[in-house]
């Protein structure tokens, strides 16, 4: 290493470069590999890959695997090829596994949505990305064919289910028939590279529509490296898996990077606390990744928790999409005092990987994000001056490593200004670094919403207000929530004579969007508090707003 790195922070004198504390990432030097091959060369002891916690149906590794070779000669045989975009709508499911990697074993890339949103998203997103063919479950077929009438369908459960009419899709298959086919010894095998991309994965914008992540195999390949070192031990661990695998989280790391390591992953189709704890006794498992709503929940219902379900077999809980305090870290461990809580961060654009806390004495940082995650640059920018700042100075943040995206679909413009010609992904996000090389979030330049561990982004939600007739400018803000962490707030300026009430205004976009963006408080205002080039001054409006807290 360079002299005049700081063993203590990681940071270089010199070029003002953050490295990262962890034993650098050995990159795989085969240009010719997929993610789908490179997890399955892994050799491990683990027997259950994917358990349906509902059913308790069962993927073994075994099953698995001839599952995926079984589905992706099936998709060969019906003319997927490498490029080609396959759509997935679909909760989680054990299913939802072998559909990814199988695609990506082919050299086709996943493109996929989140189940609750509208017909109405689902066709911009069907729009921009053009599958060949879709993924998806018998009740969201309309969701699909709505916008898509003639697009392929496979289906991720039965063809039909018993006293329902027959859905007028293009239905070609079902997974399940595919599953159980023979292998095809002449299906087309097409050379992928490390650096074809491999998932379109769409990321929340804050000032118009959200655009395409391309991540590459290389991405991937270096995401299931960190999380083989990070939860790789002697015995094979058991999660729950509470995260979308829509999500490039639930994606990057439930859906493909455990297997390497022989893992259980316990899936829940959608969140609820009785299962998700009832779960964890069932099932054994050790690994829980939550979002602080759900962990603060856990914290106050602690007592009535512990006197119904065996927690016993957790021992680490695994927390995401924004940064813990040290009021409730302490607390939930002093509920769960064998449990350890550890947290990460990370972005769509770094296939979900940035920082982390990997051991209990990490995790004592309160307030970080953890350490850079191995093989991992960062700066830290002054936004006004561009100048890489030092330890404990606080500016944007900038990642440089093996996971950084590719760039962002069909938007030569949006890349070159979020990734620059050194490779450097601005992150958009306000950070300083410390003596000790951990990084701490302060502020989002993005300001998008977290509710429940979703991303809204304000600007789509302003947009589509800005569409009702009785309103003549609106703008959306993050306003606190005890159970969701945020909630979208509007603050809605009504045209000269205008009536519209508060009830009015959430209703009218309730209709038109997911549920997680719905609008759940309103104010009305003379007019939006904005800068000299027109730009919402939201924290005018959020100091406003929790003025009377």
């Amino acid at each position: 290493m360079d002299q005049k790195i700081d063993p203590r922070s990681g940071f270089c004198s010199s070029n003002s470069i953050y490295y990262s504390k962890r034993k650098p990432l050995p990159l795989i030097q085969n240009p010719f590999l997929d993610i789908t091959t490179f997890i399955s060369s892994h050799t491990h002891n683990g027997n259950a890959a994917f358990i349906d916690s509902a059913t308790g149906h069962q993927f073994t590794y075994h099953q698995l695997w001839l599952a995926v070779d079984a589905v992706s000669s099936s998709l060969s045989s019906i003319g997927i090829r490498k490029g080609d975009v396959v759509f997935i709508l679909s909760p989680n499911s054990i299913y939802f596994p072998v559909v990814a990697l199988s695609v990506m074993s082919l050299g086709a890339i996943i493109t996929t949505t989140n189940p609750l949103n509208t017909a109405n998203e689902i066709a911009k997103q069907i729009n921009d990305s053009k599958p060949v063919i879709a993924f998806t479950t018998f009740q969201l077929v309309p969701k699909i064919t709505a916008s898509s009438p003639n697009l392929p369908i496979i289906l991720m459960d039965e063809e039909e289910e018993e006293g329902k009419p027959q859905q007028q899709s293009k239905t070609v298959s079902t997974l399940l028939n595919m599953i159980r086919r023979e292998p095809s010894v002449n299906r087309v095998k097409e050379r992928v590279n490390q650096d074809d991309t491999a998932t379109l994965l769409y990321s929340s914008g804050t000032t118009g529509p959200s655009k395409g992540v391309l991540s590459s195999h290389k991405n991937l390949i270096s995401m299931v490296q960190i999380v083989h070192r990070r939860f790789d031990a002697v015995d094979p661990q058991t999660f729950i898996c509470t995260v979308p695998m829509f999500h490039v989280y639930g994606l990057a790391v439930f859906a493909t990077s455990l297997l390497a390591i022989g893992s259980t992953v316990v899936v829940l189709s959608k969140f609820e606390m009785h299962d998700l704890l009832f779960s964890i006794q069932k099932f054994r498992a050790t690994y829980l990744p939550l979002v602080p709503p759900i962990l603060i929940a856990m914290m106050n219902n602690a007592d009535a928790i512990n006197r119904k379900y065996d927690l016993s077999s957790l021992h680490t809980v695994l927390s995401g999409g924004a940064p813990l305090s040290k009021e409730v870290t302490e607390g939930f461990v002093e509920k769960y005092p064998k449990v350890t809580i550890l947290q990460g961060y990370g972005l769509t654009e770094s296939a979900s990987i940035g920082s982390s806390t990997d051991s209990l004495e990490e995790s004592r940082r309160y307030g970080t994000a953890g350490l850079l995650s191995p093989s991992m640059e960062g700066k830290i920018v002054d936004t006004e001056s561009g100048e890489a700042l030092p330890v404990n100075r606080t500016g944007e943040l900038w990642l440089r490593g093996p996971f950084i995206m590719k760039g962002y679909f069909g938007n030569q413009e949006a890349t070159a200004s979020t990734i620059d010609s050194e490779g450097w992904l601005r992150t958009g996000d306000v950070c300083y670094i410390d003596n000790d090389g951990f990084l701490f979030i302060v502020d989002r330049l993005k300001e998008l919403i977290k509710y429940k561990g979703y991303q809204v982004p304000p600007a789509e939600l302003e947009a589509l207000l800005l569409t009702h007739p009785a309103i003549s400018d609106a703008a959306v803000i993050p306003y606190p929530d005890n159970e969701a962490g945020q909630v979208p707030m509007g603050y809605i300026v009504r045209n000269t004579g205008s009536s519209l009430s508060e009830k009015e205004v959430m209703d009218f976009v309730a209709k038109q969007v997911a549920p997680y963006k719905r609008i759940r408080r309103v104010a009305f205002i003379s007019s939006v508090p904005k800068n000299a080039s027109g730009k919402i001054l939201r924290k005018d409006l959020i100091k406003l707003a929790t003025s009377k807290l």
